[in-house]
């Protein structure tokens, strides 16, 4: 049975220029412990962070900031801010020009278009495709990612552009890696649908008819963290590696030391 999942220390800060913040620490694992405070945390992109996010930021003694935005998020939204003293690592879990014109086609199509790329499950099933790329294709980046957190690259932040799917598959991987239970798992993913980190959907044209119910209805799908996408990525694992163990030791090169120094790392 699932352990209920405490509520944080310190109150969950507001941030203004900074989505979807929070700190995974708290989560259970399958053998009882539990994700420390303060060690792994998560975030939409940090371009647009106000003095005070940066103040805020700073205060967490972060080691290492994951970006797995690539060179057309980095564009579109601008570089992250400079935290003193603290190490970016740059590692795109999508080629640059992927979903470029599919983008665009999100930001200024009109409603015929969307119909035809979004509509009958399109748009869902664009998602759970992602998922199973990134976890199939992307086994380099996240190896790279365990082995720097064991190698005490911590506290650490990960974050994409919305902090949803890539940094949340990244979050996922990791607390998979240290046994956390995959419901809990589940449950911080879908933390990404509240109200206040909730990605703003941006369209070029502001009418009326740009943001009608149709056309947030069809986009509503790539907004929003689903369980179905989170179990795209699982189902990959299993039918890819047979297991979780596989996949991590085969899929990730993480040997069972290196997962020790994780758990080392990352649990109380």
């Amino acid at each position: 049975m699932t352990q209920q999942v405490p509520p944080t220390e310190l109150s969950e800060p507001e941030l203004t220029g900074v989505r979807n913040f929070r700190d995974v620490g708290g989560l259970p694992t399958v053998d009882g412990r539990r994700v420390r405070q303060g060690r792994l945390f998560r975030s939409g992109h940090l371009a647009h962070a106000t003095e005070a996010d940066s103040a805020f930021l700073a205060s967490l003694g972060l080691h290492t900031i994951f970006d797995f935005r690539n060179a057309a998020d980095q564009r579109l939204e601008g570089p992250d801010v400079a935290l003193p003293g603290v190490r970016n690592v740059n590692l795109p879990l999508t080629d640059p020009a992927d979903g470029a014109e599919f983008w665009q086609m999100v930001r200024d199509g009109d409603l015929d278009q969307l119909r035809a790329a979004l509509d009958d499950g399109q748009a869902a099933g664009r998602m759970s495709a992602s998922y199973r790329t990134i976890i199939k294709d992307r086994t380099a980046e996240h190896s790279r990612v365990l082995h720097d957190i064991a190698g005490d690259s911590v506290p650490a932040l990960m974050h994409c552009a919305a902090g949803k799917d890539r940094a949340g598959l990244s979050v996922a991987v990791t607390l998979l890696a240290v046994g956390v239970e995959r419901d809990a798992i589940e449950a911080d993913y879908l933390e990404s649908n509240a109200t206040h980190r909730r990605y703003k959907v941006h369209r070029s044209n502001s009418s009326p008819d740009a943001m009608s119910p149709e056309v947030m209805a069809l986009l509503s799908p790539l907004f929003e963290a689903r369980a179905e996408y989170l179990a795209a990525a699982f189902e990959t694992i299993e039918q890819t590696w047979g297991d979780t163990e596989t996949y991590l030791t085969e899929g990730l090169d993480v040997t069972p030391e290196t997962r020790e120094r994780l758990r080392a790392h990352l649990l109380d």
